[in-house]
């Protein structure tokens, strides 16, 4: 087959991590051929290291200047619907990085986009492409241990976000930023679909590091039930001064696993800068799912060769319905039926003129 011309758009860290992953790793299967950055000195940095590719302003303008098989699009949530339904009524493939959209309208257009096109998405979820959570989900299909009781999953980040991720009106807040990963995760270990979100949240260290955003929140816990009446628990932090921390424990009927430790080595008590008795933590996701954004990669040159892909709009839709459907209980206290977001699809009113 020939080699698939990829447009990257965003060259920010998801961008330089897929670019390198492509180049490094899939260079006999694909290439970045052009990016499209508007911050002039990411955007020379990053084209350099792939060669001296073409750089362009906007999606637009890359799609006028050439020609390529797909599109792997890192930019900030706020902008994913415009992105991805141009990119995909172009007729590119697109990879997508989590969360899927802002709500659930957009969600909708770029489905719609996507049918109409005929084209492949698949959504940024690496843990889908991860070799230990694979191999948990695969046990808990198979039946060996039984059916789901209890899934408890976190994640915890070290470093504040980007200010636009810290405001719930242009990213929904933590719960989106870090946590989607995990309303994916339950969801695909559950083996069946949610019904309802109760989420908690609270600040620890926001005033402290100069946050002020309206609705700031650094740590969250949520409670999801599904339908089979399996029921799981959601933690967020971040930032997490000790590391970056993902990690899943699943009680079935006849017995469980676990997926993730702290570190390569395992670690039992951490304090912020140091750790005890085993190997230190994973500083960074960048490290944690290395080998996860490569076959993440793989899996989208797959897609633009034809195979259906791994994880897509369905699943970045549940996501983005459970972030909807939490933060609404977050800001009125109060558990959330999915149905209450999913039976007529609205904009919601905290993300009013967020866009504009």
């Amino acid at each position: 087959m020939s080699i698939k011309r990829v447009c990257m758009v965003g060259g920010g860290r998801v961008g330089q991590l897929h670019s390198a992953g492509i180049s490094r790793h899939l260079s006999h299967r694909a290439r970045v051929t052009a990016l499209v950055e508007p911050v002039a000195q990411v955007a020379e940095k990053l084209a350099a290291e792939l060669g001296g590719i073409p750089v362009h302003a906007s999606l637009d303008e890359a799609l006028a200047s050439g020609q390529y098989d797909g599109a792997v699009i890192t930019t900030p949530t706020f902008t994913h619907r415009d992105l991805a339904v141009t990119a995909l009524e172009a007729g590119l493939d697109v990879h997508l990085e989590k969360p899927m959209a802002m709500n659930l309208v957009e969600c909708a257009d770029i489905s719609g986009a996507l049918e109409r096109s005929g084209r492949h998405l698949q959504l940024g979820f690496m843990r889908r492409f991860d070799r230990d959570f694979v191999a948990a989900a695969q046990l808990l299909a198979s039946g060996q241990i039984g059916e789901p009781m209890i899934i408890k999953s976190l994640t915890h980040g070290p470093g504040l976000p980007p200010a636009w991720a810290n405001d719930i009106r242009t990213s929904n807040g933590l719960i989106a930023e870090v946590t989607s990963h995990d309303l994916d995760t339950i969801s695909w270990f559950a083996g069946s679909e949610p019904v309802d979100i109760h989420v908690r949240v609270a600040n620890f260290k926001g005033a402290a590091r100069g946050v002020d955003t309206p609705n700031f929140y650094d740590t969250m816990l949520a409670t999801v039930g599904f339908a089979s009446g399996a029921l799981a628990s959601v933690a967020g932090v971040c930032p997490a001064d000790y590391g970056y921390d993902a990690r899943v424990e699943v009680t079935a009927t006849r017995g469980m696993v676990q997926v993730g430790d702290t570190g390569p080595g395992g670690i039992q008590t951490v304090v912020a800068g140091s750790g005890t008795k085993t190997a230190a933590v994973y500083p960074s996701w960048r490290l944690r799912f290395a080998d996860a954004y490569v076959a993440e990669m793989a899996g989208f040159v797959d897609a633009m060769e034809g195979a259906p892909p791994r994880v897509g709009a369905v699943e970045g839709t549940r996501a983005v319905a459970l972030t909807i459907a939490g933060v609404t209980s977050l800001l009125e206290g109060r558990p959330v039926p999915l149905a209450e977001v999913t039976a007529a699809p609205a904009v919601p009113h905290w993300q009013a003129g967020a866009r504009a």
